[in-house]
């Protein structure tokens, strides 16, 4: 009997792209947008003759499509995380193209305008790209990924200049956005092909009333900004606009707050490491952009000013397109130092380079070797901050918020290139020169607003030194220190060791200040461990009780064991009355066992303490017989540490951090915080294992010596694990709902999945070795698998019927 093989819809991806290939593919995706904005520049002061409308009505060609990228890039980061990363991707690019169409077309300013904003609708792609990144690459390549794809932003606006120029030199305008549409096209066809399509959701609704919210308050913000020039910064209209951002801005914070699926998770945002990283951002995408504004102008202005070069558009285009590729050559750099030192200091470095780069063309400033000097410089800078600050957004975020975050990262920059613009406008009017009865902005204007940008990467480094330092030391090195009190001047507490006056033993007891002292459990009054009602006590040789001028009583007998049930010896037991009277004190022998006597029936207050330990006060109840009462001690010292992925240092955000004792008993179970750091508190001294786990990296175990006192600190690493991945095809066609088994070399099973629609299958975190892969839903094939490290493994499987049937 033969059977039809179904014959699933072929989606068109692959089952295990390679992590070059996603890469390349997201950053050309990148460049194309920031591409597209820059195609227009050239032909800006053509528009009013070119569209036969006024200037002041052209400029909407350029603001449009700022107004549109403000509102839309926040929005398809949120519903990236929540519909799918990719699926937005796409939309955004069918946005850019047909945006780009549309403004090919026009011959008026109506169309253009709205094709202008068609194309700001796309400008999601970048901060898209990173968050695909972080969910499909193997962790080792993260790093340098997600730097060249932040740094392509950069890369395509140096680039694109002296394209735009060439071919606005050169063909009809309308090829300008010809261009721009045939490369988004390109892009359209390679972002299903070659990029998966990532399996972090969210889910949830979108809060539309936030949408309307942020995107008014982000339009009349960035109106008021890029318009005030022309309207007046003193105008009803401005100050209107501005006024109305503040209010509204405000309204819909209180919304986001309470609202419970909002666009902007703002607890999120407003944590430390988010916030400072954002704040810097403004400053950084202001600096870059002082750039963009001063040198072309510098480039073009005419040789007879005495300080203008005269050169074409194409040439000052030119003169800046090394800086892009700058940008793409230090994006491994950057990821590399962020490796090493955190993405901190990353930021930190690449804002000092780009202040040292404008501190250098405002004295070098006559030669066009001056400007490619400059640029790269400042391109390098760029390069590095562009690629720290996804690294650091995706360490302090949840994997289910990194779209919205990083388009949120990325909306700071735009807000921080407006202002510059804003900015540069208001000085460069104000500081002008005659120049045969026509004002241009004077040299000592472009040197201001040279020092402006310096100023504002010196305060992106100054806010970026605020951002929470990633403390720990080398992975296995243990630190103890003494735990402090909020004033961070004296302990806590601490152990304090006095000498038995009978016995010579050592008692332990707790002590505040260097005074022993016990509490009263019922009282909770301090009482003197060394006397009953001001008279002093004699002390007791190990496990034999003595009572204050009382004969033995009835024995309480027991043993002091610590949370993990070995013994402690040399405790000290105290027995008091309710009223904190002293009745009796021993010392638990090397087996743990103490004896106490009470001087009759009744209820009493049974104190333990030892050095290392929390003291333990309890109740116990007397009934005329001996009494059996084991005392469980818990340590007072404590594990932290910081766990770090070893490409790139980021933070392990969720990973599970597990302490077992030398006998496998688990003692405390825990997991790192969005800055990758974990706290366990009440251990006792002595070595633990320490294990952590996490998704897409190999499990790390290891012993750590816990302090006799204090906190232990740690700092560990966890390598990239391996990823395979395939497809399950039956004559050909992808096939569904199979079973596939993965099988390690001693036989034991070690992951199951089923295939979806479209046939693809996965399993990760997997240790280098020999395995079998099973498949299921025909007659079952199986074949062996060798993953040599970390990375992805290609596995398709061919599933057909036996022969006859």
């Amino acid at each position: 009997m033969s059977h039809a093989l179904p014959r699933p819809v072929d989606t068109g991806e692959p089952a295990a792209p390679r992590a070059n290939t996603v890469v390349a593919v997201l950053a050309f995706g990148g460049i194309v947008v920031s591409l597209m904005q820059t195609l227009v520049i050239p032909i800006v002061p053509e528009l009013p003759r070119l569209l036969d409308a006024p200037a002041s009505d052209t400029a909407w060609a350029v603001t449009a499509t700022l107004l549109a990228a403000a509102v839309a890039t926040p929005m398809t980061g949120r519903l990236g995380d929540m519909y799918g990363k990719r699926r937005m991707l796409l939309i955004s690019l069918v946005m850019l193209v047909a945006g780009s169409v549309t403004a090919a077309l026009s011959d008026s300013l109506t169309p253009m305008i709205v094709g202008r904003a068609l194309q700001g609708l796309a400008s999601g792609v970048i901060p898209l790209g990173i968050s695909i990144m972080r969910d499909e690459l193997p962790a080792e390549r993260l790093g340098s990924a997600t730097a060249l794809m932040s740094a392509s932003l950069g890369v395509g606006g140096a680039l694109g200049l002296p394209t735009a120029a060439l071919i606005a030199d050169n063909f009809d305008w309308h090829a300008l956005f010809w261009a721009s549409a045939g490369l988004g096209v390109v892009a359209l066809a390679l972002v299903p092909a070659l990029v998966p399509e990532s399996k972090v959701r969210t889910g949830g609704r979108f809060d539309l009333v936030g949408g309307m919210g942020m995107a008014a308050g982000l339009v009349s913000l960035l109106l008021a900004i890029s318009k005030g020039g022309d309207w007046g910064w003193d105008s009803g209209t401005t100050l209107g606009l501005f006024a109305a951002a503040v209010v509204v801005l405000l309204v819909w914070g209180w919304w986001e707050l309470r609202v419970e699926e909002p666009l902007v998770d703002l607890r999120t945002t407003a944590r430390r490491q988010v916030l400072v990283t954002n704040l810097a951002s403004i400053a950084v995408g202001f600096a870059m952009f002082a750039m963009s504004l001063v040198i072309p102008q510098l480039l073009q202005l005419p040789e007879a000013t005495g300080y203008g070069l005269g050169k074409s558009l194409l040439v000052a285009g030119l003169t800046m397109a090394p800086s892009g590729l700058v940008m793409m050559a230090t994006a491994p750099v950057s990821a590399a130092l962020s490796r090493a030192r955190g993405p901190k200091i990353t930021l930190m470095v690449g804002a000092l380079i780009v202040a040292a780069g404008y501190g250098l063309n405002i004295v070098l400033m006559s030669e066009l070797w001056h400007f490619v000097l400059v640029t790269c410089v400042i391109g390098a800078g760029i390069g590095f901050t562009y690629g720290s600050m996804p690294a650091l957004i995706m360490g302090a975020v949840p994997a289910s918020e990194t779209g919205a975050a990083n388009s949120l990262n990325t909306l700071m920059r735009s807000i921080g290139t407006s202002t510059a613009s804003a900015v540069a406008g208001v000085i460069l009017a104000q500081m002008t020169t005659d120049f045969g009865g026509t004002p241009l902005p004077s040299q000592d204007g472009f040197k201001v607003v040279l020092a402006v940008g310096a100023g504002a990467a010196l305060l992106a480094f100054a806010v970026a030194s605020f951002i929470p330092r990633q403390r720990g030391a080398e992975a296995g090195v243990a630190e103890a220190e003494v735990v402090t009190a909020p004033g961070g001047e004296e302990p806590v507490a601490e152990t304090a060791l006095a000498t038995s006056s009978a016995g010579g033993e050592p008692v332990a007891t707790n002590s505040v200040g260097g005074e022993p002292v016990a509490t009263d459990s019922a009282g909770g009054e301090p009482v003197a461990a060394d006397s009953v009602e001001g008279e002093p006590v004699a002390e007791a040789s190990a496990g034999v009780a003595v009572t204050a001028g009382a004969p033995a009583g009835i024995p309480v007998r027991g043993r002091v064991l610590r949370a993990d049930r070995t013994t402690v010896g040399g405790a000290a037991v105290t027995l008091i009355s309710l009223r904190g009277k002293q009745l009796g004190r021993a010392v638990s022998r090397d087996d743990g066992s103490y004896r106490v006597d009470a001087p009759g029936a009744g209820s009493y207050v049974l104190i333990a303490a030892s050095e290392g330990c929390q003291p333990q006060a309890s109740t116990i109840v007397v009934a005329g017989e001996p009494v059996a009462y084991d005392v469980l001690l818990s340590g007072t010292s404590g594990l932290a540490g910081v766990v770090r992925s070893a490409d790139g240092a980021t933070p392990v955000a969720g990973a599970a951090v597990i302490v077992t004792d030398a006998r496998g008993e688990v003692l405390a179970t825990g997991g790192t915080d969005v800055l990758g750091e974990f706290t366990v508190t009440d251990l006792v001294p002595g070595p633990v294992t320490l294990a952590v786990s996490s998704p897409k990296h190999r499990p790390l175990a290891q012993v750590v010596e816990i302090g006799a006192a204090g906190t232990t600190r740690v700092a560990l690493e966890l390598r990239p694990g391996a990823q395979v991945r395939g497809t399950v095809r039956a004559g050909g066609a992808p096939l569904s709902d199979a079973r596939v088994t993965l099988v390690d070399a001693a036989g034991n099973v070690v992951a199951t999945t089923r295939t979806g629609h479209d046939g693809a299958y996965v399993f990760s975190d997997l240790d280098t070795g020999a395995y079998t892969v099973i498949a299921t839903g025909y007659p079952p094939r199986a074949t062996p698998l060798t993953v040599p490290g970390t990375g992805v493994d290609d596995h398709d499987i061919e599933l057909a019927h036996a022969d006859g049937e």
